[in-house]
């Protein structure tokens, strides 16, 4: 059951009135029209008459489950009773295969550099998931090195190269007047992986002396640079994709005003980066609605999950949308690209 922000029901629902509250949410994601009791007499099977079940629907209502958006209309789901149903009725279902097979290619061919390849990633949950999408790096500083290489370009070019445990490559060129044999830079590159290796990225080590003149001086460069290069990023970066299919979705909101606050909402990556990462650490969640701290959020529902390279959470992928999303298609993409990202990364 995805994790979501608990609410204090009144009572526990029957089996009749937890049936007929899917059936309503099932329908009213279907078709966007408020629900009938006739309607749902017929959809549930429940052997019940109209009339019975409209008395259920009057109590769901008294109970915060359903609302009435004008006298004479039908029903429709409040966050309560999304809430309900996605954690009563939702078990872990899977994509259909051609887009499960699309999500496979597309990490299959995926050779591209970290921040390429997280926001091509955003596009393709947007595509599968018909949502808006977002992707969330790791913060920088919370990297560790994998590894450490110097590598000689040309006389008097040097590219320092780090690979870092989120799967970054970090790479800066060092240039000087003075010649290094390629012993000398051989003997460096392998004193500055063993020296590197493990460290962390916010606060790579100073290098150890080697007794070698040019050998240190080549790892005291190399550090200089790369700390340097951290320095003026420190931030996790945000990838954002599908923007389109929230402006397309803008008659599922209560107003198209409040679909376009939800599109500014998307473009303060510090705002959105802070919201993503205090979900973080419930895994597989949906937020739905009031449930969201942002006033701009209120009419929508979020879903995310981790992503894990070799074990430690690296970041996050989700999905932004309406309430009256598909939470079943939009939890399986969400879980299938966050498995494969990861998978992809280590």
């Amino acid at each position: 059951m995805p994790e979501g922000k608990i609410l204090d029901y009144e009572a526990p629902l029957d089996d009749r009135k937890a049936a007929i509250l899917r059936a309503v949410v099932e329908e009213y994601i279907e078709t966007a029209q408020p629900v009938g009791s006739v309607a749902i007499a017929r959809l549930a099977g429940l052997g019940v008459s109209s009339a019975t079940v409209r008395n259920e629907m009057t109590v769901l209502e008294r109970e915060g489950y359903l609302a009435q958006p004008h006298t004479s209309a039908g029903r429709v789901p409040t966050d309560r009773g999304y809430r309900f149903f996605v954690d009563n009725f939702i078990s872990q279902e899977k994509l259909p295969i051609s887009q499960r097979r699309a999500v496979s290619d597309f990490f299959a061919s995926a050779h591209r550099a970290l921040e390429d390849l997280l926001h091509e990633t955003s596009g393709l949950l947007a595509r599968v998931s018909r949502h808006a999408a977002v992707v969330v790096g790791s913060v920088p500083d919370e990297a560790t090195v994998r590894s450490a290489q110097l590598v000689d370009i040309q006389p008097g070019v040097i590219l320092a190269l780090v690979v870092l445990s989120n799967g970054a490559v970090e790479r800066e060129v060092l240039e000087s007047t003075e010649t290094f044999s390629s012993v000398q830079i051989q003997l460096a590159s392998t004193a500055f992986d063993a020296q590197m290796q493990g460290a962390s990225w916010g606060a790579l080590p100073t290098p150890r002396v080697t007794g070698d003149h040019k050998v240190d001086e080549l790892l005291i460069a190399a550090r200089s640079k790369l700390a340097g290069a951290n320095e003026e990023h420190t931030g996790a970066d945000l990838y954002v994709g599908g923007v389109s299919n929230l402006a397309a979705q803008q008659g599922a909101f209560a107003t198209s005003e409040r679909a376009s606050r939800l599109l500014e909402v998307l473009e303060h990556q510090v705002m959105v980066v802070s919201l993503v990462r205090e979900l973080l650490g419930r895994g597989l969640s949906v937020s739905i609605g009031s449930e969201n701290n942002l006033a701009d959020l209120k009419d929508c529902s979020i879903v995310l999950a981790p992503y894990e390279i070799d074990g430690q959470i690296a970041g996050v992928v989700g999905v932004l949308g309406p309430t009256r999303m598909d939470y079943r298609h939009a939890l399986a993409a969400v879980s299938v690209v966050s498995e494969q990202l990861g998978q992809h990364l280590s």
